[in-house]
């Protein structure tokens, strides 16, 4: 089991950009696959999720060519993916599993989805439940992976309104509705991301969107466009965490995506005091970027808007750890939805914040923060392979006068595979181990 060791840092500086958006590099491979002609992608993360996604579209038979960050997919147009010879394996990633149902949902060949441990005890009831109605056949055991799908299904449109916010579930229904005889509609109680908007339009692709609500209809096709994937503000939200709570720090994180459904984190550390600055803003292939500056800050606890929190759902590990050195109480509720991703990151972050000798008290939707000093751990901290836990309680150690050892962080490279490097080149210190 691979670890992390950090020692004390020097103050952080200099200017670095982070690996390109995950979700924007899982997109790009799925819409490029199905669309007619050759999509050219600059900026892809080359992390084990994104891969996974790639991987399992060579296996439907898309030519696809990799070098380093830039990919080039033949796409195959809407009915020209071949049946795989094999389930189909998406490693830890969520979102290819759960979007990647709705688009074989709709094909004329049957298929499994199939993922490792933590992919495998993830609930998939929530778009198993919206494609059965729109006439898939699709299960898995106890609406978990592995999800068998029956093709030669012809889908009708539905409209559904979100039990939850979550951009996976509408963008499984969307990419459905590309199939379904009818105008596909999704009803949101609240904003999540939407990027499977802004590329299918890119694609040249209708969609109508007004607020809260989107609709496509079915039976069009895309055509082949060029992405530039930012970088991906998740794993730059790690940095301006880093940055905020560090002394005397002063950091510029290259042309990250601040789409206005991803920003959740900035406007929360701003909230808190956090000193962030947005320089040199413009839009690139339909995507808004930016330059940010973070300097040094002298954190408050707060109450967290609800509103924020589908904004900010993934950066929560990083925020925890804000909030930890943060003066005051700092409430989170409203995400339950973190008690489903790799691992319970209200439950591990928890256990870990503990650990460092931070008072906390976990809520069944969210946690209770009470910001102090990091203490000398008596144990290693336990991420449950979970790499968002993993660099959350890396970047702690630019506050921690103790080493900081952490268990399980092999999973970091499915995100963010040059993390430790670049933490390293800002003045944090940090080996991994085997």
């Amino acid at each position: 089991m691979a670890s992390f060791l950090t020692s004390s840092s020097r103050p952080l500086s200099g200017s670095i950009r982070v690996p390109g958006d995950k979700s924007i590099s899982h997109r790009s491979i799925m819409l490029g696959s199905i669309a007619s002609g050759t999509t050219k992608v600059s900026g892809f993360l080359q992390g084990e999720d994104s891969l996974a996604t790639l991987n399992a579209f060579k296996e439907m038979g898309v030519s696809i060519e990799q070098n380093s960050s830039n990919v080039t997919i033949h796409g195959v147009g809407m009915h020209g993916l071949k049946a795989p010879t094999n389930a189909l394996n998406l490693g830890n990633s969520g979102t290819s599993i759960r979007l990647m149902s709705g688009l074989l949902s709709a094909q004329s060949f049957d298929s499994e989805l199939c993922g490792d441990e933590s992919l495998s005890k993830r609930p998939m009831g929530r778009v198993i439940e919206p494609l059965r109605q729109m006439g898939a056949d699709i299960s898995g055991p106890n609406s978990m992976p592995p999800l068998s799908i029956t093709g030669g299904k012809a889908l009708t449109a539905i409209e559904y309104t979100l039990p939850v916010v979550s951009a996976q579930i509408k963008s499984c229904i969307l990419l459905a509705g590309l199939y379904s005889e009818g105008s596909t509609t999704v009803i949101e109680n609240g904003i999540s991301r939407d990027h499977t908007e802004r590329m299918l339009q890119g694609f040249g692709y209708e969609v109508q969107t007004s607020p809260n609500k989107i609709s496509i209809k079915g039976g069009g096709s895309l055509k082949a466009c060029n992405i530039e994937v930012p970088s991906d503000i998740s794993s730059a939200a790690f940095f301006m965490v880093a940055a905020c709570i560090s002394d005397k720090a002063d950091i510029v994180l290259e042309a990250v995506n601040i789409n206005p459904t991803r920003t959740g984190v900035i406007d929360i550390l701003k909230l808190m005091g956090g000193n962030i600055e947005l320089l040199n803003e413009r839009l690139d292939g339909g995507e808004l970027i930016a330059d940010i500056r973070v300097q040094s800050s002298n954190l408050k606890g707060i109450q967290i808007p609800e509103h924020l929190v589908p904004l900010a759902i993934d950066e929560f590990p990083a925020l925890f750890i804000a909030a930890s050195c943060a003066q005051g109480e700092t409430l989170l509720t409203g995400a339950k939805e973190l008690r489903v991703k790799e691992s319970d990151r209200i439950q591990v972050m928890a256990d870990g914040l503990s650990t460092l000798g931070i008072n906390n008290q976990v809520l069944e939707d969210g946690i209770r923060i009470i910001g102090g000093e990091f203490k000398e751990q008596a144990s290693p901290i336990e991420s449950h392979h979970d790499h968002r836990i993993s660099m959350a309680f890396a970047i702690a150690s630019v506050r921690s006068s103790s080493n900081i050892s952490i268990n399980g962080v092999e999973n970091v490279k499915t995100s963010f595979p040059n993390f430790v490097e670049l933490a390293n080149s800002i003045g944090m210190s940090i080996t991994e181990s085997a």
